[in-house]
């Protein structure tokens, strides 16, 4: 009996929320792929990527299964959590499984792969087991820069330093970024609001920052003055920028 080929695992960049936003090779990946392993937070809920790539590419004819990645924080350099251990460990397994049938397998995820997605622990995991495992990465549009463009503010601009910081970071070490770069994008915020706004308070940076929540989507919010957003249950897609100088300080 012939062995099959080993199918192609697509890491597939599905954008920061509005389906519109797919990329081309996203939609034709994920439309040719007989398998979609789609990430979700929690036990009982749902993948948010999975409903984007679900809203531009129908479901119907393939398999699809949404598995559970934890939410806990990962520190390069230091051993990962066990149950977050155990959870790649299970994704890769049922990657492989159906890569070792011939599948081709699409994992849809937020965003773009390479920035802060679990993908690449995925990715890093199946490595550790098949070195040479088959994988293409489609990258995808990013939080950051819908949230640039809907706000009609560059992200860069001339000589800007531009830094992406998860809003986990301490306060100092934030304090120290804000005191330094000109421009900052400060990603999953939701739960870190108070403290976030107390520190701009102190920085002088409060009138220099914008909250888009949802952005693109029906829901979509947009703060200009982020104190208002102190104290509300924001969703996970809430992304700020900082920036500290203006595009007519060069006009």
């Amino acid at each position: 009996m012939t062995t099959p080929q080993q199918g192609r695992l697509y890491l597939v960049g599905v954008g920061p929320g509005d389906p519109e936003l797919m990329t081309c090779k996203a939609v034709r990946v994920l439309e040719n792929a007989p398998v979609w392993i789609a990430p979700k937070a929690r036990v009982n809920g749902s993948s948010s990527a999975l409903q984007i790539a679900a809203a531009q590419v129908g479901v119907e004819g393939r398999e699809v299964l949404e598995l559970r990645f934890s939410m806990k924080k990962i520190r390069l350099g230091q051993q990962a959590d066990p149950e977050v251990s155990r959870l790649w460990q299970e994704a890769a397994g049922a990657v492989l499984e159906r890569l070792d049938r011939g599948q081709d397998v699409a994992f849809p995820t937020l965003g773009d792969p390479t920035l802060y997605s679990t993908a690449f622990y995925l990715l890093t995991t199946l490595q550790q087991r098949r070195p040479r495992i088959r994988a293409t990465i489609v990258p995808g549009i990013t939080a950051m820069a819908a949230c640039s463009a809907r706000i009609g503010q560059p992200l860069g601009l001339g000589d800007d330093v531009v830094t992406i910081v998860p809003a986990a970071f301490d306060d100092d070490r934030l304090r120290s970024i804000l005191t330094t770069f000109d421009a900052v994008v400060l990603m999953k915020v939701h739960r870190r609001m108070a403290q976030i706004v107390r520190l701009l308070d102190e920085l002088g940076l409060t009138g220099s920052a914008v909250l888009i929540e949802r952005c693109g989507l029906d829901e979509q919010r947009i703060y200009t003055d982020v104190r208002q957003a102190v104290g509300r249950e924001l969703h996970y897609f809430s992304t700020m920028l900082v920036r500290r100088r203006s595009p007519e300080d060069v006009l």
